[in-house]
């Protein structure tokens, strides 16, 4: 059994990964580390997992787990690990955003390998530690990525993005407050948000050539999880040609679909799926892409990062099913 331990369990992320990890069968949870709980019953926090999980947070540390997630606050990590000591066996998978770009992947001698499995699943199987992708990287990164692998992105991509409340955290804020939420909707971080940097680094990877702007606008939703992004750019080859590219790219990923249909949100609910969707007119070519964001764009792609990285089955643990209503 791989030996887990969760640092900061507190928030919406830590939650999904405590469900995934308690029902996952080649894993046994060690330890929730949390300050600011410390003795209270995971349970408490997280009440979806009454009957499930019998253990407390605790503000002590198994520095020999066989994997470490870090679920801090962003910018928190990096300080976490300053401060703390762990063997040079375990395995560390950061769901903030620390090590994500190219200029913070070495840390203290460790190596962070950016946690795209359908960017990089090779280099992840080997890798000791992992930047986990942010939740709205995630979702354009796919919708753009067989276009950048095939060096077909001519021009600007322009892109709509819209997340659920549990995308700004649990802490309470002035625009997740619900009767400020609910019944509304609203733009932010246009043109700036911080996902850009990841999502232009892979991109470049791919097609060195791209010098196009990426124009990203981010919404919120007055839903409580799921990310529905839009992304349109020029295109100069046929509808069918493109899904056929689409199809071809991921051929072997586990859990990114393209449909022939168009998407929505319910499809992806609680589970770890990304599903693309493909249409073009006046030489344009819409990709249309729909994932949790507490799922594949957090803890169910970790889970899927761990699989790769311990040798097990890329599915394993994570073969949810979203509801139809």
């Amino acid at each position: 059994m791989i030996k887990a331990g969760i640092i900061g369990g507190s928030g919406y992320t830590a939650g999904e990964l405590l469900r995934l990890l308690v029902n996952h069968p080649q894993v046994e949870l060690d330890f929730v580390y949390s300050t600011t709980n410390a003795g209270v019953a995971i349970s408490k926090q997280h009440v979806d997992l009454l009957g499930d999980i019998n253990l407390s947070f605790t503000d002590m540390i198994n520095p020999d787990v066989d994997v470490l997630f870090l679920c801090l606050g962003h910018g928190r990590s990096k300080a976490f690990l300053e401060t703390n000591t762990f063997s040079k066996t375990t395995k560390i998978i950061d769901l903030g955003n620390d090590f994500r770009l190219e200029n913070d992947h070495k840390f203290k001698g460790r190596d962070f390998i950016y946690g795209l499995p359908e960017l990089q699943k090779e280099k992840i199987k080997s890798a000791q530690h992992i930047a986990n992708p942010g939740c709205f990287a995630t979702a354009i990164q796919l919708g753009l990525l067989p276009l950048a692998s095939s060096k077909m992105l001519i021009d600007t991509v322009h892109v709509n993005a819209t997340t659920g409340s549990t995308g700004a955290g649990v802490m309470p804020g002035g625009t997740t407050h619900f009767s400020w939420r609910d019944n509304n909707f609203s733009s932010y971080k246009v043109f700036t948000h911080q996902h850009l940097d990841e999502i232009h680094q892979s991109v470049k990877e791919l097609q060195t050539s791209f010098k196009s702007p990426i124009f990203f606008i981010p919404n919120r939703g007055n839903f409580s999880k799921g990310i529905y992004a839009t992304m349109y750019t020029k295109y100069n080859g046929s509808e069918e040609e493109a899904k056929e590219l689409y199809i071809s790219y991921y051929k072997d990923a586990k859990f990114t679909i393209v449909s022939d249909s168009e998407i929505h949100l319910k499809q992806v609910i609680n589970t770890n799926k990304c599903i693309l969707h493909i249409t073009k007119k006046d030489g344009m070519l819409l990709i249309t892409s729909v994932i949790d964001n507490l799922i594949k764009g957090a803890s169910g792609q970790a889970i899927h990062n761990m699989n790769l990285m311990f040798g097990l089955e890329e599915k394993i643990g994570l073969e949810l099913k979203a509801s139809a209503f």
